[in-house]
């Protein structure tokens, strides 16, 4: 089966095209493939189905064999392969995911440019969140998948790798949940690490970082425009009526997997 290895700011995907009526052979394959040492490596395999003109069905299965009901690096990655590969016309298109329709923009720099659709509060208060010696507080949203924001005054003393599986797994979250620490270095500029459900540790969460801003203009830390500096780099989130993520993505390799 021939695959496509794409990033975006370090968050790798392993992209397979399928023929509109072709049996997905996923998630069972995905743990496979993206073991990093026996495997293709990659935080997660996606999926592209076409389904006439621009519009196009993403699915994604993370690293172990789960699947999300949406990927925002995974978006840009598929717009920016739409395009290269001349699957669709023009330079805007419309992703087809279990958590609804997105629509990434493949600007002039390569850069893309995806409308995101309304983030939503999954909570009206913060929540109370305890890790082994600490009690955080965290603002749940959905951003089509599940995300909880964690402010902190100090990004670098966080234990993300201890402290992330567990409130990942944190009963006030049944389906489980990504988890964002953030510090706000200024209202338009922060920085933020993640913890992914059913990845661990990844360089970048494109949803997150739209999580994030939202939670910031939530509770008055953040302006509307605002730069996310994550682990592999920068995006460009813009709060609006809807919720705007722009950023690169990369096509690293090809290949053929061998059954």
């Amino acid at each position: 089966m021939k695959f496509s290895k794409w990033q975006g700011l370090g968050n790798d995907f392993v992209l397979v095209e399928l023929g509109r009526h072709e049996v997905s052979r996923f998630p069972a394959e995905a743990q496979h493939w993206c073991d990093r040492h026996f495997g293709i490596g990659a935080d997660g395999v996606v999926t592209i189905r076409p389904l006439g003109g621009t519009a196009f069905e993403m699915r994604i299965y993370n690293a172990d064999g789960t699947e999300p009901e949406m990927c925002g690096n995974a978006t840009r990655c598929v717009g920016l392969y739409i395009r290269k590969h001349k699957l669709a016309a023009g330079n805007e298109f419309e992703l087809h995911t279990r958590a609804g329709i997105v629509r990434p923009k493949v600007l002039d720099n390569d850069s893309v440019r995806v409308d995101m659709g309304k983030p939503v509060l999954l909570h009206a208060q913060e929540l109370t969140l305890q890790v082994p010696g600490s009690t955080l507080r965290g603002i749940a949203v959905s951003t089509g998948n599940p995300h909880v924001v964690i402010f902190v005054p100090d990004i670098s003393a966080i234990p993300l790798t201890q402290w992330g599986p567990v409130i990942e797994k944190d009963a006030q979250f049944p389906a489980g949940t990504n988890v964002e620490f953030v510090e706000v270095i200024s209202p338009q500029l922060v920085r933020m690490r993640v913890w992914e459900r059913g990845c661990g540790v990844t360089l970048a969460c494109g949803t997150g970082s739209c999580a994030t801003v939202t939670a910031g203009v939530h509770s008055k830390r953040t302006d509307r425009h605002v730069t996310v500096l994550l682990d592999g780099g920068e995006l460009q989130i813009d709060l609006e009526d809807h919720v705007y993520m722009t950023g690169p993505a990369c096509e690293v390799f090809r290949g053929e997997w061998n059954v």
